[in-house]
């Protein structure tokens, strides 16, 4: 519901007042999180009380925003996507950005979320009202009247994600270039890169991608690089017909081929670990990695290109054409500083001047920090920045929850993202656990839930000491480990273990860890989840493996069953967190 009145300005002219309005949910952002949160309410109790509040102009979070040339995941296309809306329709083995916005839009519309979408708004502040058992959100227009909206719901969810706010180029001098100069999340279409000099700075996963896609149109590229990066092979290929083909027509493919490309990904993170398999892992990987990188990239670059820190310390990069466009002869690769930027290009540290038309700046997001733009203020006043203080830096509850917010998840939040598989099965685990907690406000027995203070710290105490047994405490500077505002390097992105235990974790809430209370009500929920179907299929799937490998000792499964406390969670996720899709569709048990 919404209301609004108007009264007369200074001048006698008429303004608007605050737009006042409510939903039971409210979330903050329509990329991946968000939609996925909107379709899970309506799969699994029916709810469609939810607004959603973006301040891009359209859906699709991070793939509305980046549309850059060569633009597109790295991570599988059939593991990149909502469990419960496998899609047979996609090209390519790593989808370009404009396949994913299709396949959210697709989404989105399917379980009507678009109407309740606002765009083009700013959340300024959400504040936790203590004797309505509220939020209550301060959400202003931005291109248009600047009008306030002040929306109240009961449950707040942040969608926003970990890529929303540019990094500074600190280089001094940008402010004096003549030329066209963005981000490469702010791509300008409108500028032709044809016969120019262009300057790109980074080398990550985006500046990888952009390079061997404008190469061949400029007069010269210039790559300035400040790291080095592990460059896999390809992944990347054309999806064939028949497999399309088979996907769309034969039920439970999709399903069988997201599974598959589960188990394929989730080996990955045998290498992450800190003992002796872990360091085998890495090496062998390491010798394969190493031996592409030299075979493909001029011998010339080796220096500048292949890195001396551990394999998996930072993000990894699939080569898309990058390694062999350094042969171009309009391309020069360099890592000398560059001192200044000057109206008709760089100043080297050397003193050299490189001429640039155009620069490109592919120098990452801001990470670590969360909620730049948007106080979140909770019980008593706290600020979340302060709460957060408290603990040394950005952390979460089960990477989602904190003491002191009642009713509010952050998805996609501190310690989320992985190095081995996609970020959307944390996201959707993330997404599962909130339901589950939240399910006893919905059936009236109370309005707050909120985490309690000794759970969070037991958890964050384990997150961190579990993170300084894995390959990315062992010295490399990437995104994932960053110091915020001089403060001494803390990760608050990189989950410890692996996909398959989050999701373990999800599944099993440990409700003493928190605290039901408030006025008690009706319930609310439309149609109720198969909770009991799930764990009965769960506990005989589980004892079936432990049978199996009793009655096959010498197998690779019981010889990692030897340690059931540590890996049988990593196991029967592998096996399960796919396979529960395949028996939604063919027997239709699961939701």
């Amino acid at each position: 519901m919404a209301s609004h009145t108007k009264e007369n300005d200074d001048d006698g002219k008429e303004k608007d007042d605050p737009v006042f309005s409510y939903s039971q949910f409210a979330c903050i952002g329509t990329g991946f999180s968000g939609i996925a949160l909107g379709a899970t309410l309506q799969r699994w109790y029916g709810i469609t009380d939810i607004r959603f509040f973006d301040k891009q102009s359209q859906l699709g979070g991070t793939w509305h925003v980046n549309q850059y040339p060569g633009c597109a995941c790295d991570v599988p296309s059939a593991l990149y996507s909502l469990s419960f809306e496998c899609n047979p329709d996609w090209t390519r083995v790593l989808p370009t950005y404009a396949e994913l916005w299709a396949y959210l839009n697709r989404v989105a519309r399917k379980y009507d979320l678009v109407d309740k979408m606002t765009f083009d708004v700013a959340v300024e502040k959400c504040v936790w009202i203590e004797e309505k058992a509220r939020w209550r959100m301060w959400i202003r227009q931005k291109h248009t009247t600047g009008q306030v909206i002040v929306h109240e719901c009961q449950f707040l969810y942040s969608g926003v994600g970990y890529f929303d706010q540019q990094r500074d180029l600190g280089i001094p001098g940008a402010e004096s270039f003549r030329g066209p100069m963005f981000h490469s999340a702010k791509w300008r279409h409108d500028v032709d890169l044809t016969g120019k000099k262009v300057v790109v700075f980074g080398n990550g996963c985006t500046g990888a991608q952009i390079v061997p896609a404008i190469v061949d149109k400029t007069a010269s590229l210039t790559h300035v690089v400040r790291s080095k990066h592990w460059v896999y092979p390809p992944l990347d290929e054309k999806v064939p017909f028949w497999l399309m083909f088979t996907l769309a027509n034969i039920p439970g493919t999709m399903q069988i081929q997201r599974f598959l490309t589960f188990i394929k990904a989730e080996v990955e993170y045998i290498g992450f670990g800190d003992g002796k398999i872990a360091k085998a892992w890495r090496k062998m990987r390491r010798r394969q990695v190493e031996a592409y990188m030299r075979a493909t990239a001029p011998e010339k670059y080796h220096d500048l290109l292949i890195p001396d820190f551990e394999i998996g310390c930072k993000r990894r990069i699939f080569d898309s054409g990058y390694l062999k466009s350094l042969h171009n002869e309009h391309l020069r690769l360099t890592n000398e500083p560059v001192e200044e930027i000057l109206p008709q290009g760089l100043r080297m540290k050397s003193g050299e001047i490189v001429e640039a038309d155009v620069l490109v700046l592919a120098n990452g997001f801001k990470t670590n920090q969360f909620f730049l733009e948007c106080e979140i203020v909770g019980r008593g006043g706290e600020t979340i920045n302060e709460h957060w203080d408290s603990f040394g830096g950005a952390e979460a509850y089960n990477c989602e929850s904190l003491c002191g917010f009642p009713n509010f998840f952050v998805l996609g939040g501190p310690n989320t993202a992985t190095g081995h598989t996609s970020f959307l099965i944390a996201v959707e685990n993330a997404i599962n656990y909130s339901m589950r907690v939240i399910e006893p406000v919905l059936k009236g027995k109370a309005s707050v839930v909120e985490v309690k203070r000794e759970a969070e710290e037991k958890y964050v105490q384990w997150v961190h000491s579990a993170l300084q047994d894995t390959v990315f405490s062992t010295g490399c500077s990437s995104w994932y480990n960053r110091a915020v505002d001089g403060k001494k390097p803390w990760n608050a992105t990189v989950y410890p273990l692996s996909q398959a235990h989050y999701w373990y974790s999800c599944v099993f809430p440990s409700w003493k860890d928190w605290r039901y209370s408030g006025q008690t009500g009706k319930n609310k929920i439309v149609k109720q989840s198969h909770t009991v179907r799930r764990l009965l299929t769960l506990t005989a799937f589980t004892l079936g493996l432990v049978f199996w490998s009793k009655r096959n000792p010498n197998s690779v499964l019981a010889s990692l069953l030897v340690k059931p406390w540590t890996i049988l969670p990593w196991l029967v996720g592998a096996a399960i967190q796919s396979g529960t899709e395949a028996f939604a569709m063919i027997k239709g048990v699961w939701r």
